[in-house]
């Protein structure tokens, strides 16, 4: 953990070290598992499933029966709590769908964008460190809102040789029969380019570890992804209203994710970084994840002291985090003041829990300061626009010189001709007299 003053207006930036998605020993084997999965298929997958998980699998899909028999085993309460996030998250997305329009200019011009969803998604689950049923419904859901026809969800088998029963029943809830014991590069290789076992997909969603990110990195352009997604991160911010007990709690919970989770306390007195380091140390002791939380908060933690406001609001749209906490007298005065976060969560009641599960916006959010310009995942993630245009005669004379113009500019002789030629084969008064 480091502890920097900052001073007013200060840049953030040299204070910062962010750790990639990716890295260039991951690239490296990813690029090798994607040739080989492209020239061998199931033979490559089956022996890098053996690799790198430690699982021999001849067939990777589960089967019906499979997973029926998975979904008993799961506790009542777990299927309560999995299905009321299921309908917090549908009713969220279904607000997000778009529909195609079309619209008539005077001149008979008909132009328009329609809306049509993607054929078919694969959708990446993570299951090294922990298992995690809450991304299969944010990533399945969005696409089911959006008319997506074939959903394929991948997750790497656990050592025994079997996918933990949760991550299959939010599966079935969420409406996917495709359930496939595949993880890491292999995996997204698969999804890409298709082997005898595992049908090739459109786009690949969900997070994943460095090999992952790699590899997702390296099939872009030959399929679609949603983002390259880094290590996870917080920042809280906090003043002398916030409850230091709460802000310790909800750093340790950002940090159990992952070594390399990242977490940020920006705030404004020195004695209460003081508080909030003690709790966090008492409530570190508790943590039945304590080795890995402790590695990330020493790591990966930084705490920002800060001289006002304006300094902070800087401090965090610089820092642009995947999850914004605010810990402030009057939060919801200072949203109109946050320009770059994944996800804001406003006031002392609102932990980061509440998104990452149950409140229904998507918690597949942009790392690594990509909040600049990225966004979460949504169903304008599992749909395409297709621009529509239908040009009149009338509209077409209307607007020819100007586009001659325009192609005279780049030196485009046929595109000027295109216009010509037309007036040139067709009777344009009669054209016009048509409408057409």
């Amino acid at each position: 953990m480091r502890v920097v003053e900052l001073e007013s207006g200060q840049d953030v930036r040299e204070e910062l070290t962010r750790q990639t998605a990716t890295n260039a020993e991951a690239m490296e084997v990813a690029a090798r598992v994607i040739a080989e999965v492209k020239e061998r298929g199931d033979e490559a997958v089956a022996r890098f499933t053996q690799e790198f998980d430690g699982v021999e699998l001849k067939t990777f899909r589960l089967s019906a029966d499979d997973i029926a028999r998975a979904t008993k085993t799961v506790p009542r309460e777990v299927m309560e709590a999995l299905k009321t996030a299921a309908d917090n998250i549908r009713s969220f997305h279904e607000r997000q769908v778009q529909q195609s329009w079309f619209t008539t200019r005077a001149d008979g011009a008909f132009l328009g964008t329609r809306i049509t969803p993607l054929e078919s998604v694969g959708i990446y689950v993570p299951g090294g460190r922990a298992q995690y049923p809450s991304t299969v419904l944010m990533n399945a859901i969005p696409a089911q809102v959006a008319g997506v026809r074939r959903i394929v969800m991948v997750t790497p088998p656990q050592k025994s040789g079997v996918i933990n029963p949760v991550t299959i029943a939010a599966a079935q809830l969420a409406g996917i029969s495709d359930i496939v014991m595949v993880g890491g590069a292999q995996a997204i290789a698969a999804l890409a380019y298709g082997t005898e076992q595992i049908k090739a997909v459109d786009k690949i969603t969900g997070p994943g570890n460095a090999y992952v990110a790699a590899a997702k990195r390296l099939v872009y352009g030959d399929v679609g992804i949603d983002m390259i997604a880094g290590p996870s991160e917080v920042l809280i911010l906090a003043d002398e209203t916030a409850d230091p007990a709460l802000v310790a709690i909800d750093l340790l919970a950002q940090a159990e994710h992952d070594p390399n989770a990242s977490t940020y306390l920006v705030t404004f007195d020195e004695d209460f970084v003081d508080e909030v380091i003690e709790l966090m140390e008492e409530y570190l002791a508790e943590s039945p994840r304590q080795e890995l939380t402790k590695q990330s908060i020493d790591d990966n933690c930084l705490v920002l002291i800060c001289p006002d406001l304006s300094t902070a609001i800087q401090v965090v749209n610089t820092i642009a985090p995947e999850h914004l906490e605010v810990h402030m007298d009057q939060p919801m005065e200072l949203l109109g003041l946050i320009e770059n976060a994944g996800a804001v969560f406003l006031g002392p009641w609102t932990p980061e829990s509440v998104g990452d599960y149950i409140a229904g916006p998507n918690h597949t959010l942009p790392t690594g300061g990509t909040a600049r310009f990225a966004s979460p995942l949504s169903v304008d993630d599992f749909v395409k626009r297709t621009n529509v245009i239908s040009y009149s005669a009338v509209a077409l004379q209307k607007d020819s010189a100007k586009i001659r113009a325009i192609a005279g500019t780049e030196g485009l002789w046929a595109h000027a001709k295109a216009i010509d030629l037309r007036f040139e084969e067709r009777d344009f008064e009669d054209e016009a007299e048509d409408g057409n």
